[in-house]
C-alpha cells in the first residue's frame, strides 16, 4: 500500500549474505502497465523466445535439445528491453511476454535476471494456467552444475518453505469458505444501508450527518479488506470469477479500479518494501525511510522537506490526504490516460449511485463535502492499518533474498482477535499473507503456527505487536529516520 516502508535494522541476523548490485537495477521510469487480471483462461500463449545468446551450451528450444545457462549469463539479463528468469531450473525470455502480463509490466519484470520460482508459485493458485503461457518463452535451462537458486539465497529455507507450502495446499488451507466471504459482504451491504435509512428516517442535522459519516466510511474501509480478497483470487477457484467481483467491489463499492490496484499492489507483494520496486515506498521525496536512504539524502544535501520533522507532518499530509487527495487523482488520471474504460464505468456507477442516493438530502454541493469527509475518515483508518505491519520494518535497496527472509524482513503481526480482525481485515496477519497471498483470511490463524515454527528453525526474527505498539512504531521509526537524515545533512 502506499505509504507503506520501513526501517532496516542493522542487528537483524540474515540467513543468507546478498548478492552482488546487478546491471539494470536502477530505478526506471514506469512503462505502462499491462492488463491488470483482464486476461482469459481461453487467452493463447505469447508468440516470443529469445536466443541463448553469449555464454550458452547447445541449441534449441521447447520439448528439444534445451540450451544450457549458467546463473551468470542469466543475471546479464535484467534490464528493460532485455529480461529472463528462471521458474524451476528453466530460463525463460520474457522480454516480450511483460508487456501482455495480467499482473502489470514492472511485477514480473522484478525478477528479472533471478529466480522467481517461489514468487511464480505464491502469485498464481492454479499453476496449469499460467504454464500455458511459459511454454513459448522457454529457451533453456540451468546447467547441472548450476544451484537451483543464485548466490545469496539460502536452499536450505526455500527447500523448507517448499515443504510447508505442500503441507498447506494438503490440508486445505488455500481453499475458502463462501459463507465467510457472503457474510462479510452481506455487513458491507447494510452498513451502506443502515446509512441511508438513518437520513431519510433522522434527517440531515448535524450528528445524523456525522454518524452516517461514520458508518459510511466502516463501509468503505471493509469493503477495501474484501476488494483486497478477490484482487489475490483468494475467494473462488476459477480467476474470472474473482476478477468480476472485484471489479465490482472495487469498482461499484468503492468507484476505483482494479487494474490500477493489481498493478501497484502485486508489485509491493513482490518486493516489499525494495526501493525502486515496491511502490509503496515511492514517498515523492515527502519522506525519508529507513536506514540507508535518510543517509544517502544527507550527504547529498537534498533537502526536499524538513525530514527531522516527518513524525510531525506525517500527521497533516499522511492518514489526512493519501485517499481524498493523492488516491482520487492517481485513481481517475491512470484510467483516462491508460484508457481503461471497463474501470472507468465501474468506478462512474459508484458515483451515479452515490449521488442519486445522497443528492436528495444534501444536494449537489453538499454530497461532495459529504464524500470528501467519508474519504477522510476512511484514509485515516486505511493509512495506520496498511503501515503498522510494514513501515517499522526493514527498508532498503534489493538484497536478493529468498522468499520467506525477504518477506519476514518487511513484514510483522499485530495480535489476534476479534477486533483486530475485522478492524484491520485480517491485515493483522501480514505475515501469512505475504507468504501465501492467495491464501484465504479466515485460514491466517491455523497457518500462523507453522510458519512461526519454521521462523524459530532459521533464527529469522516473526515479530508480533500490540495494535497500541504498532501504531506508535510508525511515529518512531520516521522520528528515527529523521534523525538519521539530519545528522548525514549537518555532518557528512
Amino acid at each position: 500500500m502506499p505509504l507503506v516502508c520501513c526501517v532496516l535494522h542493522l542487528d537483524r541476523p540474515d540467513t543468507a549474505q546478498p548478492t552482488q548490485p546487478r546491471r539494470g537495477t536502477r530505478c526506471e521510469r514506469e512503462p505502462k502497465m499491462g492488463g491488470g487480471g483482464q486476461q482469459t483462461e481461453s487467452g493463447e500463449p505469447a508468440k516470443s523466445a529469445g536466443d541463448g545468446g553469449p555464454g550458452a551450451v547447445g541449441s534449441g528450444r521447447g520439448g528439444g535439445n534445451l540450451s544450457v545457462f549458467t546463473w551468470e549469463e542469466v543475471q546479464k539479463h535484467s534490464h528493460k528491453g532485455d529480461q529472463w528468469l528462471v521458474i524451476d531450473r528453466k530460463v525463460y525470455n520474457v522480454t516480450q511476454w511483460v508487456k501482455r502480463h495480467p499482473g502489470g509490466i514492472r511485477v514480473i519484470s522484478h525478477y528479472a535476471g533471478e529466480d522467481a520460482t517461489e514468487a511464480f508459485t505464491a502469485f498464481h493458485p492454479n499453476l496449469t494456467f499460467p504454464r500455458k503461457f511459459l511454454k513459448s518463452l522457454l529457451i533453456g535451462e540451468l546447467a547441472d552444475t548450476e544451484p537451483s537458486q543464485e548466490a545469496g539465497k539460502n536452499a536450505v529455507v526455500v527447500q523448507d518453505f517448499q515443504a510447508l507450502r505442500e503441507r498447506v495446499e494438503k490440508e486445505g488451507l488455500l481453499r475458502a469458505k463462501p459463507l465467510f466471504f457472503s457474510l462479510y459482504l452481506g455487513h458491507i451491504l447494510l452498513l451502506e444501508a443502515l446509512s441511508l435509512g438513518l437520513l431519510w428516517h433522522w434527517g440531515t442535522s448535524w450528528s445524523v450527518t456525522l454518524l452516517c459519516s461514520v458508518i459510511l466510511a466502516t463501509s468503505q474501509s471493509q469493503a477495501g479488506w474484501l476488494q483486497h480478497d478477490f484482487g489475490h483470487l483468494s475467494v473462488f477457484k476459477k480467476s474470472s470469477w474473482n476478477h468480476i467481483l472485484h471489479k465490482f467491489i472495487i469498482g461499484h463499492i468503492k468507484g476505483a479500479s482494479a487494474n490500477w490496484w493489481n498493478h501497484r499492489h502485486f508489485q509491493h507483494h513482490a518486493k516489499p518494501n525494495v526501493f525502486c520496486k515496491d511502490p509503496d515506498v515511492n514517498m515523492l521525496h515527502l519522506f525519508v525511510l529507513g536506514d540507508s536512504q535518510p543517509v544517502e539524502y544527507g550527504i547529498k544535501k537534498l533537502k526536499y522537506m524538513p525530514y527531522n520533522h516527518q513524525h510531525k507532518y506525517f500527521f497533516l499530509i499522511g492518514p489526512p490526504l493519501l485517499i481524498p487527495l493523492y488516491f482520487q487523482i492517481e485513481i481517475m488520471r491512470t484510467m483516462v490516460t491508460r484508457r481503461d474504460w471497463v474501470d472507468l464505468a465501474w468506478s462512474m456507477t459508484f458515483y451515479l449511485r452515490y449521488f442519486c442516493c445522497y443528492y436528495p438530502f444534501f444536494g449537489f454541493f453538499g454530497c461532495i463535502v459529504f464524500f470528501t469527509f467519508v474519504r477522510f475518515l476512511e484514509s485515516h483508518w486505511f493509512v495506520w492499518v496498511t503501515q503498522m505491519s510494514h513501515l517499522p520494518m526493514d527498508i532498503d535497496h534489493e538484497k536478493h533474498h529468498d522468499w520467506l527472509t525477504m518477506q519476514l524482513n518487511a513484514t510483522c503481526n499485530i495480535e489476534q482477535s476479534p477486533f483486530n480482525d475485522w478492524f484491520s481485515g485480517h491485515l493483522n496477519f501480514q505475515i501469512e499473507h505475504h507468504l501465501f497471498p492467495t491464501m484465504p483470511r479466515h485460514n491466517y490463524q491455523a497457518v500462523a503456527p507453522l510458519v512461526q515454527a519454521l521462523c524459530e528453525k532459521h533464527h529469522i526474527p516473526y515479530q508480533v505487536k500490540t495494535l497500541q505498539g504498532a501504531f506508535a512504531d510508525i511515529i518512531s521509526s520516521l522520528k528515527k529516520s529523521g534523525d538519521l537524515w539530519l545528522d548525514a545533512y549537518l555532518h557528512k
